[in-house]
């Protein structure tokens, strides 16, 4: 069972991550709205996923973000000149989005592993519910007005939830360069 203070510890971490990791510049907008369980980009068919998982002994989260290979988000996501492939480029950014999450979990799970990023068809969705979640919930994600993504959060757990997540401490950091 996952209590409500989870869900939306849950929702917030995954709100925070989002609008911290999807868009490419920290001046880009990032519109995130609830839109039901279990949604899609365009008609489904045509529709990849990717597929990250973070667990932990108490739960198992999948993070799905939904993604049509159009032109908007070709042109987003690879900048003129980057010769790497679409798929390459939003993979590191779903990756670094769920390592987002993972970073903020560490608070009160200190036993989470990460998932590498895989790529499935979105026609497989329908098949979360096999898993028996306490949490399933998708997202609409709109970044600029433009680029749409859709990102489904799906928590499986092992044992009863019940935390509240301090999503707006300030993270301490290490490693990085200071300028004087």
């Amino acid at each position: 069972m996952i209590s409500d203070h989870a869900k939306d510890s849950f929702e917030r971490i995954f709100h925070k991550a989002a609008q911290s990791r999807l868009p490419i510049d920290a001046y880009d907008s990032c519109e995130i709205a609830r839109i039901g369980e279990i949604a899609t980009v365009g008609d489904g068919r045509n529709t990849q996923v990717v597929v990250l998982t973070i667990s932990s002994i108490a739960f198992r989260l999948l993070l799905i973000l939904h993604f049509g290979e159009n032109d908007s988000t070709r042109q987003y996501y690879l900048k003129e000149g980057d010769e790497r492939p679409f798929q390459e480029a939003f993979l590191e950014i779903c990756n670094l989005c769920c390592g987002a999450m993972n970073q903020e979990w560490l608070h009160s799970f200190p036993d989470l592993g990460m998932s590498t990023p895989y790529v499935l068809n979105a026609q497989c969705l329908p098949h979360l519910r096999a898993l028996k979640p306490g949490m399933l919930s998708s997202y609409s994600v709109t970044l600029n007005g433009s680029v749409q993504l859709v990102a489904t959060v799906c928590v499986c757990a092992n044992a009863p939830l019940d935390f509240i997540a301090d999503v707006n401490a300030v993270e301490e950091t290490s490693g990085e360069l200071e300028l004087f």
